[in-house]
């Protein structure tokens, strides 16, 4: 099969013939069809999340068919469409996994991580943690729902029923809760880039009520701000910008360093909170509401040998909607 990989941290990825991996008892071999590009595969790549797997095929937004499982399988059967997230594999038996919390157990797997991903033909993955996926989408489409609509839904969640919801970075987590929030009849802000108007007509096309650069205030104060910039000097511009009781919430894995900001910004209750991965219980959910939301998910496609140049333009914040690597 062909796959890109990173054999070193800060390094272009090289394209490779590698052998299909077999699948262990508890795995299914997926022919893949489309992976996205996420932000948190430009973290793993540029050395900001610690100790990856090298060498590493990466990518965790993977949708495909199941063309082989192991001997202790029986939940899926070859043919069968699923998507891979990023939670690979969790123990099962300490106190986060048996208390709900899958998504912070201490002994966690990652798919293209700290286990091979979706930049290829053909992956492996545990049958456990594969999901289901609407026949309403593509495969290209539905690639940006394993980890920009899990992890952006679950950071919505967290953010409580307030009416006014503001989004910074507006990319393709947040084009997609955009249309989910203004479906049940919220109000969306999106904050851009400074300068980017495309960026912020985007926006308004898929239901924003106002959109603007980050560092502008919005016209009225919110009830609670994502941030999926991973740009630590915006949590105190958001604190600033909700209202007493208001909640930040942090979406991504990684975030440059928070600066020290006046603890009036923080008073009146308002409280800042992050995410961390994902629970497959979050995937059926999200999964449900992707079947009743009329979702347009906006992709741009890119060849599987074109990996290094969809990095390069996430990077640069040159892709509306996200980035989608197809295999053939």
């Amino acid at each position: 099969m062909r796959a890109m990989v990173l054999h070193s941290s800060r390094s272009l990825l090289v394209e490779e013939t590698l052998d299909i991996p077999d699948p262990s008892p508890d795995q299914v071999l997926v022919r893949i069809a489309a992976c996205a590009v996420c932000r948190t595969d430009l973290h793993v790549i540029d050395d900001e999340l610690p100790n990856p797997k090298l060498p590493l095929i990466p990518g965790h937004e993977i949708i495909g068919e199941v063309v082989a499982i192991g001997s202790a399988v029986e939940d899926l059967t070859p043919g069968v469409r699923v998507g891979i997230p990023w939670l690979a594999w969790t123990c099962g038996v300490c106190s986060f996994c048996k208390s709900g919390n899958e998504n912070l157990c201490e002994r966690a797997r990652f798919t293209g991580y700290t286990v091979d991903g979706g930049y290829a033909e053909y992956t492996v993955a545990d049958h456990r943690y594969c999901m289901r996926i609407p026949e309403t989408f593509s495969s290209v489409q539905a690639a940006p729902l394993l980890c920009a609509g899990l992890i952006g839904y679950r950071s919505y969640t967290k953010a409580g029923a307030g009416r006014r919801i503001g989004l910074y970075g507006f990319g393709a987590a947040a084009h997609i809760l955009c249309q989910i929030a203004s479906h049940e009849g919220r109000e969306v802000f999106a904050f851009t880039r400074t300068g980017d108007l495309e960026g912020q007509q985007f926006a308004r096309s898929l239901g924003a009520v106002w959109a603007g650069s980050s560092d502008e205030s919005p016209p009225e104060l919110l009830d609670a701000a994502i941030l999926f910039a991973p740009v630590g000097a915006l949590v105190p511009v958001a604190l600033k910008a909700v209202r007493k009781g208001g909640r930040v919430i942090c979406g991504g894995i990684h975030m440059s360093d928070v600066p020290s900001f006046p603890y009036e910004l923080l008073w009146g209750e308002r409280s800042i909170s992050s995410v961390a991965n994902l629970t497959r219980g979050d995937g059926a959910r999200f999964m449900d509401v992707a079947k009743r939301v009329p979702l347009k998910i906006v992709t741009e496609e890119f060849p599987l040998s074109a990996a290094n140049e969809a990095l390069e333009r996430l990077r640069k914040g040159r892709v509306e909607g996200a980035a989608v690597l197809i295999g053939s």
